[in-house]
């Protein structure tokens, strides 16, 4: 029994600890590095990209930008185990006719890119897409009638990152103490009903086995008598 209660407090205290530092509006979302990312698993009808932008702006984030390879197989591994999204999703960026580059919606710099290979096609209006099966990117045209989900990110504040490695050195040290403590108490426990039962069954044999118990001397007097 102290086994089970000890295995039940410590995942009700991990529990805490999770809950504790997590940076993201809720456990829905999912957090790699500073950010956070929500697949919204609802197939929408849309007019403009824009349309499809808003089911993030909605959350307080904005549509995915992807930064580099190890960011890139994160959300890949995730579309594909945990989120089942399309073959297809849709990323949050757009041609910028005036300078003839891609450009991110969040205004955070394009210092990333996995293009597949598509040579000679016409950039006006064209979107990034994320090809689930390969991690591959591809450009298609930005009007399309409908999304089979929204994948969204939204970055963690500076100053919730700089608390969030205080939360983990507090919540750790709450951990351990309560640990630390709970098995002292358990020790404790054990060892005083353990010193218990033995004194009782010492004192129990003592009275009963004794040869020079002074009551039975005294019956075998009165019986000489």
């Amino acid at each position: 029994m102290p086994g089970a209660a000890l295995s039940t407090l410590l995942l009700a205290l991990l529990s805490l600890a999770t809950a504790t530092v997590s940076d993201c509006p809720s456990p829905i979302w999912v957090q790699f590095k500073d950010s956070c990312y929500i697949f919204l698993q609802q197939t929408i009808k849309v007019e403009s990209i824009e349309d499809v932008r808003s089911q993030c702006t909605d959350h307080g984030a904005d549509m995915i930008s992807i930064h580099n390879e190890e960011e890139n197989a994160f959300i890949l591994d995730t579309l594909q185990n945990q989120w089942k999204g399309p073959d297809d999703v849709l990323l949050g960026m757009f041609y910028d006719t005036d300078d003839a580059s891609f450009k991110w919606f969040d205004n955070s710099n394009m210092t990333f890119d996995k293009w597949a290979d598509q040579d000679g096609e016409d950039l006006v209006d064209t979107c990034g897409f994320l090809y689930t099966k390969t991690g591959d990117w591809r450009k298609g045209n930005c009007e399309v009638s409908s999304v089979e989900g929204t994948l969204c990110k939204a970055a963690i504040p500076y100053d919730k990152k700089y608390l969030s490695d205080k939360h983990i050195l507090i919540s750790t040290l709450v951990i351990a103490g309560t640990v630390t403590l709970t098995v002292f108490g358990l020790i404790i426990w054990f060892l005083y009903k353990r010193n218990s039962g033995s004194g009782f069954t010492t004192v129990f044999s003592t009275a009963s086995q004794s040869p020079y118990n002074d009551d039975c001397v005294l019956v075998v007097a009165e019986e000489n008598e």
